[in-house]
């Protein structure tokens, strides 16, 4: 499938990436749910707006691993796609580059020390072990009703 409707390389900015663009809710969903075993990484393919379709896309690490398991050596595949997918393996990630993580969820406990500290997000930040822009926006949905408060 990547081989006749996907893309693999690197972006304008050098960053390593493999896709596959398709009309196809079952195929753009399967290749989430089989990309997820190898990388990891959980997407939930959506429909672009111009065009209904989906562009699946993963990104540096995710997209080495997917394209090392579906590129492996002698697969029968295109020769410039074999050629882009071998090279992506030469990718480093940057030092100063911040990884993805996983997000935390928040708990009662944590939005009882957001309301303790008033309008002190710097204090609840440093006790939470948060950003102070996570506890700036975890506040602003406590106030404006966007999120429950804690009981």
């Amino acid at each position: 499938m990547i081989d006749a409707d996907g893309s693999v390389g690197y972006t304008k900015p050098g960053l390593p990436f493999i896709s596959l663009t398709t009309a196809s809710t079952a195929i753009a969903v399967y290749l989430c749910f089989y990309a997820r075993k190898i990388t990891g990484t959980t997407l939930h393919p959506s429909r672009n707006k111009r065009d209904e379709i989906y562009n699946v896309m993963y990104w540096k690490e995710a997209s080495q691993a997917l394209a090392a398991h579906l590129y492996y050596p002698g697969c029968l595949s295109l020769e410039r796609k074999q050629a882009a997918a071998d090279s992506l393996h030469t990718w480093v990630r940057p030092a100063d580059m911040r990884t993805a993580y996983t997000a935390r969820r928040w708990k009662e406990w944590e939005d009882r020390i957001l309301l303790k500290h008033n309008s002190n997000v710097t204090a609840s930040a440093e006790e939470l072990g948060r950003t102070y822009q996570s506890c700036s926006l975890r506040l602003w949905r406590l106030r404006s009703g966007k999120v429950p408060m804690p009981e």
